[in-house]
């Protein structure tokens, strides 16, 4: 081969090379998969972490008025879908809690559940709702959202329901009349919500709608359905185990 031959073809050669070897650039969704992310931050008031396989915390702080109190939540895969445990503090929250699943987990929400009436539950319903997306709710919440004007989940329950992989289960009244627990069986992730204290709390906190009468017996009951639970997410606070359970009778007494 000819000098001026080997000048035309070394170029072709690499050429050739870059088109057949460039990588295929991943989505989003899987690009987080394979760099195994296990936390996000949405936004300066959002943040979602995974506590277990499968199963995400999501936590938003309240405006500043209302001295940016965080609260908890779950996003939880279901199949090519996700299930969402309370919608944050804003319709914005709940909107990007959506965006978040759908785009970078690669999993839609398609159903969500509100653990009581209070705002921190069920203020993001109205963007679910349109988008299409039943949010479920006992039947004493659906009550309670109405008569103080709040949002108003669309499905209503009573005592025990399923839920893909959740079990929704009303113990009895609590920190508010319609209090429920979410489980996850397969990871033994329990969403206690206000119901159960965190590890560090000194005073059980809002009770302008609790039952304070009725809280030992109702935290006596989820203790008994759910002897295998290993972790517990408080609905504001850090997560922690069965002794949160033991936590929150200690500060009813």
């Amino acid at each position: 081969m000819n000098p001026r031959s080997l000048r035309v073809l070394v170029p072709l050669l690499a050429l050739t090379q870059s088109c057949t070897s460039a990588p295929v650039r991943p989505t989003t969704a899987e690009a987080a998969r394979e760099a195994g992310a296990s936390e996000y931050t949405l936004a300066k008031d959002i943040t979602v972490r995974r506590i277990a396989p499968g199963v995400w915390m999501h936590t938003t702080l309240s405006d500043e008025d209302f001295g940016l109190v965080p609260a908890n939540g779950l996003i939880v895969e279901d199949g090519d879908g996700s299930l969402l445990v309370d919608t944050g503090w804003n319709q914005r929250q709940a909107e990007q809690l959506a965006d978040w699943a759908a785009n970078t987990l690669g999993k839609p929400v398609r159903a969500a559940v509100a653990t009581h009436f209070h705002d921190d539950r069920t203020a993001g319903i109205p963007v679910l709702s349109a988008r299409g997306i039943p949010v479920h709710g006992l039947e004493d919440t659906v009550r309670l959202a109405k008569e103080r004007g709040k949002p108003v989940p669309t499905r209503a329950f009573t005592e025990v329901a399923t839920l893909g992989p959740l079990e929704l289960f009303f113990p009895g009244a609590g920190h508010a009349p319609d209090n429920i627990v979410v489980v996850h069986r397969d990871s033994q992730v329990m969403f206690g919500g206000c119901f159960v204290k965190d590890a560090a709390a000194k005073t059980l906190g809002n009770l302008g709608d609790a039952v304070v009468s009725a809280w030992p017996a109702s935290l006596e009951r989820v203790q008994t359905r759910y002897p295998d639970t290993r972790i517990i997410v408080p609905g504001h606070g850090a997560p922690g185990g069965p002794e949160l359970l033991g936590h929150t009778r200690a500060l009813l007494r």
